[in-house]
């Protein structure tokens, strides 16, 4: 496996309910494994006093790495692709692509780009240069 972890993080603002929220997450997950990842929980205030919890978790397993990513890739839609295909350059750094899903859309079970308040996902790649990265990403179908 090319990625070395995937980091997902996200938060739970006080008008939401943390359990549906999580859910969400799990939505992106693949069914069999999702519920072996755990969240680590911090509480956190925002910025007039608001409570908002953040939930992160890293996964470093190969096996879960791999069903994760297929699972993503599989429900990411096409439009959505060729928009990150792209935008490449704003989601890569330092050999990391960064995803931003819709945290609605992940509820419904969709796997839908989004930048309001979303799932955070970081992938983590074994090789840095940006080819080798978008070889892999079509290998893996997570571009067209």
């Amino acid at each position: 496996m090319p990625i070395a972890y995937i980091d997902i993080s996200f938060f739970a603002h006080a008008t939401e309910d943390e359990d549906k929220v999580i859910e969400a997450a799990r939505h992106l997950l693949p069914t069999a494994q999702g519920d072996n990842i755990v969240f680590d929980r911090s509480s956190l205030l925002g910025h007039h006093g608001n409570p908002i919890t953040l939930f992160e978790t890293k996964i470093r397993e190969k096996d879960m790495i791999k069903a994760v990513v297929e699972n993503l890739s599989s429900k990411l839609g096409v439009l959505d692709k060729e928009t990150l295909l792209r935008e490449i350059n704003l989601h890569m750094e330092k050999g990391n692509l960064y995803l931003r899903f819709d945290k609605q859309a992940a509820f419904q079970g969709r796997a839908k780009l989004g930048v309001s308040d979303p799932i955070r996902v970081r992938l983590r790649f074994k090789k840095s240069r940006l080819e080798d990265i978008l070889q892999i990403c079509r290998e893996i179908g997570m571009l067209p």
